[in-house]
Protein backbone atom coordinates (compact mmCIF):
# COMPACT_ATOMS: atom_id res chain seq x y z
CA UNK A 1 0.00 0.00 0.00
CA UNK A 2 1.68 3.23 -1.12
CA UNK A 3 1.19 6.01 1.68
CA UNK A 4 3.23 8.87 1.13
CA UNK A 5 4.01 10.26 4.76
CA UNK A 6 7.57 11.23 4.36
CA UNK A 7 7.84 13.22 1.16
CA UNK A 8 10.05 14.65 -0.83
CA UNK A 9 10.93 18.71 0.36
CA UNK A 10 8.53 21.02 -0.70
CA UNK A 11 10.86 22.58 -3.38
CA UNK A 12 11.37 19.58 -4.86
CA UNK A 13 7.32 18.76 -4.77
CA UNK A 14 6.81 22.02 -6.38
CA UNK A 15 8.84 21.39 -8.96
CA UNK A 16 7.04 18.29 -9.87
CA UNK A 17 3.96 19.66 -9.98
CA UNK A 18 4.92 22.73 -12.22
CA UNK A 19 6.98 20.36 -14.44
CA UNK A 20 4.03 17.87 -14.96
CA UNK A 21 0.36 18.98 -13.42
CA UNK A 22 -1.82 21.33 -15.18
CA UNK A 23 -3.90 22.83 -12.79
CA UNK A 24 -7.80 23.94 -13.22
CA UNK A 25 -8.98 27.50 -13.63
CA UNK A 26 -5.02 28.47 -13.05
CA UNK A 27 -2.47 30.16 -14.65
CA UNK A 28 0.07 27.57 -14.55
CA UNK A 29 3.28 29.98 -15.52
CA UNK A 30 2.79 32.13 -12.99
CA UNK A 31 1.91 29.11 -10.31
CA UNK A 32 5.00 27.68 -11.07
CA UNK A 33 7.35 30.61 -10.61
CA UNK A 34 5.50 31.06 -7.12
CA UNK A 35 5.41 27.38 -6.48
CA UNK A 36 1.89 25.39 -5.38
CA UNK A 37 0.94 25.00 -2.13
CA UNK A 38 1.22 21.37 -0.99
CA UNK A 39 -1.71 20.00 1.59
CA UNK A 40 -0.68 16.85 3.14
CA UNK A 41 -3.35 15.60 5.32
CA UNK A 42 -6.32 17.04 6.63
CA UNK A 43 -8.70 16.21 9.74
CA UNK A 44 -12.00 18.00 10.85
CA UNK A 45 -11.85 21.24 9.20
CA UNK A 46 -7.93 21.41 9.25
CA UNK A 47 -5.50 20.76 6.26
CA UNK A 48 -1.66 20.21 7.34
CA UNK A 49 0.32 20.99 4.56
CA UNK A 50 4.07 19.86 3.57
CA UNK A 51 5.52 22.29 5.82
CA UNK A 52 3.26 21.29 8.79
CA UNK A 53 1.43 24.64 8.79
CA UNK A 54 -2.21 24.15 10.42
CA UNK A 55 -4.91 25.70 7.76
CA UNK A 56 -8.86 26.34 8.92
CA UNK A 57 -10.24 25.16 5.23
CA UNK A 58 -13.32 27.84 5.15
CA UNK A 59 -14.28 26.54 2.00
CA UNK A 60 -14.60 22.70 2.73
CA UNK A 61 -12.24 22.02 -0.56
CA UNK A 62 -14.22 22.97 -3.46
CA UNK A 63 -17.76 23.64 -1.24
CA UNK A 64 -17.58 19.76 -1.06
CA UNK A 65 -16.33 18.52 2.49
CA UNK A 66 -19.35 18.75 4.65
CA UNK A 67 -19.38 16.11 6.85
CA UNK A 68 -15.44 16.84 7.70
CA UNK A 69 -12.09 15.63 6.56
CA UNK A 70 -10.75 12.07 7.98
CA UNK A 71 -13.88 10.35 8.78
CA UNK A 72 -12.52 6.45 8.46
CA UNK A 73 -16.23 5.29 7.75
CA UNK A 74 -16.53 6.42 4.41
CA UNK A 75 -12.29 5.25 3.91
CA UNK A 76 -13.66 1.80 5.57
CA UNK A 77 -16.75 1.37 2.88
CA UNK A 78 -14.80 2.31 0.05
CA UNK A 79 -12.15 -0.05 0.91
CA UNK A 80 -15.05 -3.01 1.36
CA UNK A 81 -17.11 -2.32 -2.03
CA UNK A 82 -13.85 -2.13 -3.96
CA UNK A 83 -13.26 -5.49 -2.62
CA UNK A 84 -16.97 -6.86 -3.44
CA UNK A 85 -17.44 -5.01 -6.75
CA UNK A 86 -15.21 -2.16 -7.54
CA UNK A 87 -16.89 -1.23 -10.93
CA UNK A 88 -19.24 -1.97 -13.08
CA UNK A 89 -21.86 0.29 -15.42
CA UNK A 90 -25.65 0.82 -15.47
CA UNK A 91 -25.93 0.21 -19.16
CA UNK A 92 -27.03 -2.76 -20.91
CA UNK A 93 -29.91 -3.01 -18.47
CA UNK A 94 -27.81 -3.60 -15.81
CA UNK A 95 -27.52 -1.88 -11.86
CA UNK A 96 -26.11 -3.21 -8.62
CA UNK A 97 -26.63 -2.96 -5.08
CA UNK A 98 -24.92 0.56 -4.68
CA UNK A 99 -26.80 2.67 -6.85
CA UNK A 100 -30.27 1.09 -5.90
CA UNK A 101 -29.38 2.15 -2.66
CA UNK A 102 -28.21 5.34 -3.22
CA UNK A 103 -31.05 6.60 -5.48
CA UNK A 104 -33.73 4.94 -3.40
CA UNK A 105 -32.32 6.76 -0.39
CA UNK A 106 -31.77 10.45 -2.33
CA UNK A 107 -35.54 10.27 -3.48
CA UNK A 108 -36.28 9.84 -0.01
CA UNK A 109 -34.65 12.96 0.70
CA UNK A 110 -35.57 15.30 -2.20
CA UNK A 111 -38.88 16.97 -1.78
CA UNK A 112 -42.03 16.73 -3.28
CA UNK A 113 -42.28 14.55 -6.22
CA UNK A 114 -38.37 14.53 -7.10
CA UNK A 115 -38.15 10.88 -6.92
CA UNK A 116 -35.82 9.69 -9.61
CA UNK A 117 -31.80 9.55 -10.29
CA UNK A 118 -29.90 10.51 -13.49
CA UNK A 119 -26.08 9.83 -12.03
CA UNK A 120 -23.34 11.40 -13.02
CA UNK A 121 -19.62 11.91 -12.19
CA UNK A 122 -19.79 15.52 -11.09
CA UNK A 123 -21.94 18.67 -11.12
CA UNK A 124 -20.50 19.40 -14.77
CA UNK A 125 -21.57 15.93 -16.08
CA UNK A 126 -25.06 16.61 -14.34
CA UNK A 127 -25.66 20.07 -16.07
CA UNK A 128 -24.59 18.40 -19.32
CA UNK A 129 -27.87 15.85 -18.47
CA UNK A 130 -29.97 18.27 -18.05
CA UNK A 131 -29.35 20.28 -21.17
CA UNK A 132 -29.99 17.20 -22.80
CA UNK A 133 -32.78 15.99 -20.98
CA UNK A 134 -35.10 18.77 -20.52
CA UNK A 135 -34.59 19.26 -24.71
CA UNK A 136 -35.63 14.96 -25.09
CA UNK A 137 -38.60 16.17 -23.13
CA UNK A 138 -39.89 18.55 -24.69
CA UNK A 139 -39.33 16.83 -28.14
CA UNK A 140 -40.87 13.95 -26.76
CA UNK A 141 -43.90 16.03 -25.60
CA UNK A 142 -44.14 17.28 -29.50
CA UNK A 143 -42.84 20.56 -29.18
CA UNK A 144 -39.02 20.54 -30.28
CA UNK A 145 -38.90 23.75 -30.66
CA UNK A 146 -38.82 24.31 -26.93
CA UNK A 147 -35.28 24.03 -26.26
CA UNK A 148 -34.07 27.43 -25.04
CA UNK A 149 -32.44 27.29 -21.24
CA UNK A 150 -32.30 30.62 -19.67
CA UNK A 151 -29.63 31.06 -17.22
CA UNK A 152 -28.22 34.18 -15.16
CA UNK A 153 -25.42 36.49 -15.84
CA UNK A 154 -22.48 35.19 -13.55
CA UNK A 155 -24.07 31.71 -12.49
CA UNK A 156 -21.56 28.65 -12.59
CA UNK A 157 -22.99 25.63 -13.40
CA UNK A 158 -19.50 23.67 -14.30
CA UNK A 159 -16.70 23.95 -16.83
CA UNK A 160 -17.54 21.51 -19.83
CA UNK A 161 -18.48 23.15 -23.03
CA UNK A 162 -22.52 22.38 -22.09
CA UNK A 163 -22.48 23.25 -18.43
CA UNK A 164 -20.40 25.98 -19.01
CA UNK A 165 -22.67 27.62 -21.49
CA UNK A 166 -25.06 27.29 -19.00
CA UNK A 167 -22.87 29.13 -16.67
CA UNK A 168 -22.72 32.96 -17.46
CA UNK A 169 -19.14 33.78 -16.88
CA UNK A 170 -17.60 36.06 -19.70
CA UNK A 171 -14.13 34.68 -19.04
CA UNK A 172 -15.34 31.40 -19.52
CA UNK A 173 -17.11 32.02 -22.52
CA UNK A 174 -14.25 34.14 -24.31
CA UNK A 175 -12.22 30.33 -24.41
CA UNK A 176 -12.98 27.62 -26.39
CA UNK A 177 -16.63 29.04 -28.10
CA UNK A 178 -19.26 29.28 -25.65
CA UNK A 179 -21.83 29.51 -25.29
CA UNK A 180 -23.48 26.71 -27.42
CA UNK A 181 -26.63 27.12 -29.08
CA UNK A 182 -29.57 28.24 -27.13
CA UNK A 183 -28.49 29.20 -23.75
CA UNK A 184 -30.12 32.98 -22.86
CA UNK A 185 -28.50 34.88 -19.87
CA UNK A 186 -30.60 37.09 -17.72
CA UNK A 187 -29.16 39.67 -15.19
CA UNK A 188 -28.48 38.22 -11.89
CA UNK A 189 -30.27 39.31 -8.66
CA UNK A 190 -27.28 40.92 -7.13
CA UNK A 191 -28.42 44.70 -5.32
CA UNK A 192 -25.23 45.08 -3.80
CA UNK A 193 -23.42 45.59 -7.25
CA UNK A 194 -26.12 46.58 -9.68
CA UNK A 195 -28.80 47.79 -7.54
CA UNK A 196 -27.74 51.51 -7.70
CA UNK A 197 -30.36 53.21 -5.25
CA UNK A 198 -33.37 50.79 -5.84
CA UNK A 199 -34.90 49.14 -2.68
CA UNK A 200 -33.50 45.52 -2.23
CA UNK A 201 -36.87 43.96 -2.90
CA UNK A 202 -37.80 45.83 -5.74
CA UNK A 203 -34.92 45.30 -7.19
CA UNK A 204 -35.03 41.70 -6.94
CA UNK A 205 -38.74 41.57 -8.54
CA UNK A 206 -37.55 43.42 -11.29
CA UNK A 207 -34.73 40.96 -11.69
CA UNK A 208 -37.00 38.09 -11.66
CA UNK A 209 -39.08 40.01 -14.10
CA UNK A 210 -36.01 39.71 -16.62
CA UNK A 211 -37.26 36.13 -16.95
CA UNK A 212 -40.54 36.75 -17.82
CA UNK A 213 -39.23 39.58 -20.19
CA UNK A 214 -36.61 37.37 -22.19
CA UNK A 215 -39.49 34.27 -22.46
CA UNK A 216 -41.78 37.12 -24.29
CA UNK A 217 -38.77 38.13 -26.54
CA UNK A 218 -37.91 35.02 -27.54
CA UNK A 219 -41.26 33.17 -27.88
CA UNK A 220 -42.88 31.17 -25.01
CA UNK A 221 -42.76 28.38 -27.54
CA UNK A 222 -39.15 28.02 -27.43
CA UNK A 223 -38.51 28.18 -23.74
CA UNK A 224 -37.76 24.40 -22.65
CA UNK A 225 -36.09 25.51 -18.88
CA UNK A 226 -34.81 28.17 -16.59
CA UNK A 227 -31.96 26.81 -14.37
CA UNK A 228 -30.38 28.98 -11.18
CA UNK A 229 -28.65 28.25 -8.10
CA UNK A 230 -30.96 28.82 -4.88
CA UNK A 231 -28.13 31.25 -3.70
CA UNK A 232 -25.30 31.97 -6.38
CA UNK A 233 -21.78 29.82 -5.00
CA UNK A 234 -18.80 30.89 -7.14
CA UNK A 235 -20.46 33.81 -8.39
CA UNK A 236 -19.58 35.33 -5.10
CA UNK A 237 -22.32 33.73 -2.47
CA UNK A 238 -24.80 36.38 -3.50
CA UNK A 239 -27.95 35.86 -2.11
CA UNK A 240 -31.26 37.53 -3.78
CA UNK A 241 -33.76 39.93 -2.17
CA UNK A 242 -36.51 37.52 -0.44
CA UNK A 243 -39.17 38.37 -3.30
CA UNK A 244 -36.91 37.10 -5.87
CA UNK A 245 -37.79 33.65 -5.89
CA UNK A 246 -41.61 33.00 -5.57
CA UNK A 247 -41.83 35.88 -8.26
CA UNK A 248 -38.94 33.58 -10.59
CA UNK A 249 -41.42 30.10 -9.47
CA UNK A 250 -44.50 32.32 -10.62
CA UNK A 251 -43.36 33.11 -14.04
CA UNK A 252 -41.76 29.25 -14.35
CA UNK A 253 -45.74 27.82 -13.48
CA UNK A 254 -47.14 30.78 -15.74
CA UNK A 255 -45.38 30.10 -19.01
CA UNK A 256 -44.79 25.90 -17.90
CA UNK A 257 -41.63 25.97 -18.48
CA UNK A 258 -38.54 23.39 -16.30
CA UNK A 259 -37.07 24.93 -12.99
CA UNK A 260 -33.73 23.48 -12.67
CA UNK A 261 -32.75 24.21 -9.25
CA UNK A 262 -28.87 23.73 -9.38
CA UNK A 263 -28.21 22.18 -5.97
CA UNK A 264 -24.67 21.30 -6.06
CA UNK A 265 -23.38 23.87 -3.62
CA UNK A 266 -26.47 24.47 -1.57
CA UNK A 267 -27.69 20.76 -1.57
CA UNK A 268 -26.76 18.08 1.46
CA UNK A 269 -27.41 20.63 4.96
CA UNK A 270 -25.40 23.99 3.09
CA UNK A 271 -28.09 26.06 3.94
CA UNK A 272 -29.37 24.18 6.79
CA UNK A 273 -31.84 22.75 5.00
CA UNK A 274 -31.33 19.04 3.04
CA UNK A 275 -32.03 21.31 -0.48
CA UNK A 276 -31.37 25.24 -0.90
CA UNK A 277 -34.74 24.76 -2.71
CA UNK A 278 -36.40 24.38 0.66
CA UNK A 279 -34.50 27.25 2.00
CA UNK A 280 -36.11 30.09 -0.34
CA UNK A 281 -39.06 28.07 -0.67
CA UNK A 282 -39.28 26.48 -4.70
CA UNK A 283 -40.57 23.26 -6.31
CA UNK A 284 -37.99 22.63 -8.77
CA UNK A 285 -38.22 20.02 -11.52
CA UNK A 286 -35.08 18.78 -11.44
CA UNK A 287 -32.00 19.66 -9.17
CA UNK A 288 -28.36 19.31 -10.05
CA UNK A 289 -26.41 16.87 -7.18
CA UNK A 290 -22.94 16.72 -6.71
CA UNK A 291 -20.53 17.93 -3.84
CA UNK A 292 -21.88 17.55 -0.51
CA UNK A 293 -23.56 13.87 -1.60
CA UNK A 294 -20.26 12.40 -0.52
CA UNK A 295 -18.66 15.11 1.08
CA UNK A 296 -15.56 15.15 -2.09
CA UNK A 297 -14.80 11.47 -1.03
CA UNK A 298 -15.48 10.54 -4.28
CA UNK A 299 -16.71 12.21 -7.74
CA UNK A 300 -19.86 11.73 -8.11
CA UNK A 301 -22.88 13.75 -8.91
CA UNK A 302 -26.60 13.42 -10.28
CA UNK A 303 -29.91 15.11 -11.69
CA UNK A 304 -33.14 14.23 -9.60
CA UNK A 305 -35.68 14.30 -11.75
CA UNK A 306 -39.94 15.07 -10.84
CA UNK A 307 -42.16 11.93 -11.81
CA UNK A 308 -43.28 13.72 -14.66
CA UNK A 309 -40.27 14.32 -16.44
CA UNK A 310 -39.10 11.04 -15.59
CA UNK A 311 -41.91 9.22 -16.98
CA UNK A 312 -41.80 11.72 -20.14
CA UNK A 313 -38.25 10.36 -20.55
CA UNK A 314 -38.45 7.00 -19.82
CA UNK A 315 -40.89 6.54 -22.81
CA UNK A 316 -38.40 5.55 -25.38
CA UNK A 317 -34.46 5.39 -24.78
CA UNK A 318 -32.42 8.24 -23.00
CA UNK A 319 -29.51 8.12 -25.77
CA UNK A 320 -26.84 9.58 -22.88
CA UNK A 321 -24.73 8.22 -19.95
CA UNK A 322 -21.32 8.36 -18.78
CA UNK A 323 -19.03 5.39 -18.06
CA UNK A 324 -19.22 6.39 -14.17
CA UNK A 325 -22.73 6.74 -13.83
CA UNK A 326 -23.52 5.26 -10.44
CA UNK A 327 -19.70 4.24 -9.85
CA UNK A 328 -20.43 1.32 -7.00
CA UNK A 329 -17.39 2.67 -5.47
CA UNK A 330 -18.54 6.52 -5.06
CA UNK A 331 -21.96 5.30 -4.46
CA UNK A 332 -21.14 3.66 -1.33
CA UNK A 333 -19.32 6.37 -0.13
CA UNK A 334 -22.16 8.93 -1.02
CA UNK A 335 -24.74 6.08 0.95
CA UNK A 336 -22.48 6.21 3.71
CA UNK A 337 -21.99 10.33 4.04
CA UNK A 338 -25.60 10.79 3.56
CA UNK A 339 -26.37 8.24 6.90
CA UNK A 340 -23.59 10.33 8.88
CA UNK A 341 -25.35 13.52 8.28
CA UNK A 342 -28.66 12.17 8.73
CA UNK A 343 -28.18 10.46 12.16
CA UNK A 344 -25.02 12.82 13.51
CA UNK A 345 -27.88 15.24 13.25
CA UNK A 346 -25.52 17.65 11.51
CA UNK A 347 -28.09 19.65 9.47
CA UNK A 348 -29.88 20.32 13.15
CA UNK A 349 -26.34 21.38 13.76
CA UNK A 350 -26.24 23.85 10.92
CA UNK A 351 -29.57 25.34 11.68
CA UNK A 352 -29.46 25.36 14.84
CA UNK A 353 -25.80 25.48 16.35
CA UNK A 354 -23.08 26.15 13.90
CA UNK A 355 -25.14 28.49 11.51
CA UNK A 356 -26.75 30.79 14.20
CA UNK A 357 -23.06 31.21 15.70
CA UNK A 358 -21.29 31.99 12.33
CA UNK A 359 -23.65 34.50 11.45
CA UNK A 360 -23.44 36.44 14.18
CA UNK A 361 -19.58 36.22 14.12
CA UNK A 362 -19.54 36.90 10.45
CA UNK A 363 -22.02 39.78 10.85
CA UNK A 364 -19.66 41.70 13.24
CA UNK A 365 -17.30 41.49 10.46
CA UNK A 366 -19.37 44.59 8.60
CA UNK A 367 -17.84 46.93 10.60
CA UNK A 368 -14.73 46.82 9.55
CA UNK A 369 -13.41 49.95 7.34
CA UNK A 370 -12.83 47.98 4.15
CA UNK A 371 -16.22 45.94 4.46
CA UNK A 372 -18.98 47.03 3.04
CA UNK A 373 -21.90 44.29 3.73
CA UNK A 374 -21.78 41.00 5.17
CA UNK A 375 -24.50 38.47 4.01
CA UNK A 376 -24.41 34.18 5.09
CA UNK A 377 -27.11 32.10 4.59
CA UNK A 378 -26.62 28.64 6.72
CA UNK A 379 -23.13 28.25 5.96
CA UNK A 380 -22.26 30.04 3.04
CA UNK A 381 -21.61 33.48 3.33
CA UNK A 382 -19.69 36.40 1.54
CA UNK A 383 -18.16 40.02 2.17
CA UNK A 384 -17.98 42.95 -0.02
CA UNK A 385 -14.97 45.40 -0.02
CA UNK A 386 -15.23 48.51 -0.70
CA UNK A 387 -13.28 51.60 0.05
CA UNK A 388 -17.10 53.27 0.77
CA UNK A 389 -19.63 51.75 2.75
CA UNK A 390 -22.38 54.57 1.68
CA UNK A 391 -21.67 54.29 -2.20
CA UNK A 392 -21.02 50.67 -2.63
CA UNK A 393 -17.64 52.53 -4.55
CA UNK A 394 -15.55 49.85 -6.03
CA UNK A 395 -11.47 50.58 -5.24
CA UNK A 396 -9.27 52.49 -7.80
CA UNK A 397 -8.18 49.29 -9.18
CA UNK A 398 -9.11 46.85 -11.52
CA UNK A 399 -11.85 44.26 -10.25
CA UNK A 400 -10.21 42.10 -7.65
CA UNK A 401 -7.03 43.27 -6.96
CA UNK A 402 -8.30 44.05 -3.37
CA UNK A 403 -9.65 40.58 -3.41
CA UNK A 404 -6.81 39.05 -4.25
CA UNK A 405 -4.97 40.63 -1.83
CA UNK A 406 -7.36 39.91 1.14
CA UNK A 407 -7.04 36.31 -0.08
CA UNK A 408 -2.84 36.25 -0.14
CA UNK A 409 -2.94 37.39 3.80
CA UNK A 410 -5.90 34.72 4.16
CA UNK A 411 -3.26 32.16 3.29
CA UNK A 412 -0.31 33.77 5.12
CA UNK A 413 -2.84 33.75 8.01
CA UNK A 414 -3.39 30.30 7.35
CA UNK A 415 -7.00 30.05 6.36
CA UNK A 416 -8.73 29.39 3.04
CA UNK A 417 -10.59 31.98 2.28
CA UNK A 418 -11.67 32.38 -1.40
CA UNK A 419 -12.15 35.96 -3.72
CA UNK A 420 -14.66 36.12 -6.08
CA UNK A 421 -13.69 39.88 -7.86
CA UNK A 422 -13.53 41.95 -4.57
CA UNK A 423 -16.21 39.58 -2.37
CA UNK A 424 -14.52 37.39 -0.04
CA UNK A 425 -16.52 34.12 0.80
CA UNK A 426 -16.30 31.18 2.94
CA UNK A 427 -18.09 27.60 2.61
CA UNK A 428 -16.49 25.59 6.12
CA UNK A 429 -17.69 22.22 6.57
CA UNK A 430 -20.74 21.60 8.22
CA UNK A 431 -18.92 20.36 11.32
CA UNK A 432 -17.64 23.34 11.83
CA UNK A 433 -18.15 24.31 15.94
CA UNK A 434 -18.51 27.53 17.72
CA UNK A 435 -14.37 27.16 18.76
CA UNK A 436 -13.64 27.15 14.94
CA UNK A 437 -15.34 29.71 13.88
CA UNK A 438 -13.91 31.62 16.55
CA UNK A 439 -10.51 30.95 15.03
CA UNK A 440 -12.15 31.41 11.53
CA UNK A 441 -13.11 35.25 12.62
CA UNK A 442 -10.00 36.14 14.30
CA UNK A 443 -7.67 35.16 11.20
CA UNK A 444 -10.27 36.61 8.68
CA UNK A 445 -10.32 39.82 10.72
CA UNK A 446 -6.51 40.01 11.02
CA UNK A 447 -6.50 39.14 6.75
CA UNK A 448 -8.96 42.92 6.38
CA UNK A 449 -6.57 44.01 8.87
CA UNK A 450 -3.11 43.64 6.43
CA UNK A 451 -5.26 43.90 3.65
CA UNK A 452 -6.54 47.43 4.57
CA UNK A 453 -2.91 49.03 4.80
CA UNK A 454 -1.64 47.42 1.88
CA UNK A 455 -4.29 48.66 0.10
CA UNK A 456 -3.79 52.19 1.89
CA UNK A 457 -0.26 52.04 0.96
CA UNK A 458 -0.57 51.70 -2.45
CA UNK A 459 -3.37 54.39 -2.17
CA UNK A 460 -6.00 52.22 -3.75
CA UNK A 461 -8.93 53.46 -0.98
CA UNK A 462 -10.55 55.91 -2.53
Amino acid sequence: MTVITNHLPTAELQALDAAHHMHPFTANGELAEKGARIITRAKGVTLTDSEGNEILDAMAGLWCVNIGYGRDELADVAARQMRELPYYNTFFQTTHVPAIALANKIADLAPGDLNHVFFAGSGSEANDTNIRMVRHYWALKGKPSKSIIISRKNAYHGSSVGSGSLGGMTAMHEQGGLPIADIHHIDQPHWWAEGGDSDPEVFGLERAQELEKAILALGEDRIAAFIAEPIQGAGGVIVPPASYWPEIQRICDKYEILLIADEVICGFGRTGNWFGSETVGITPHIMTIAKGLSSGYAPIGGSIVCDEVAAVIADGEFNHGYTYSGHPVAAAVALENLRIIEEEGIIAHVRDVAGPAMKEAWESLADHPLVGEARIVGLMGSIALTPNKDTRAPFAADAGTAGFICRERCFANNLVMRHVGDRMIISPPLVITPEDISVLITRARKSLDEAYEILKEQDLLK
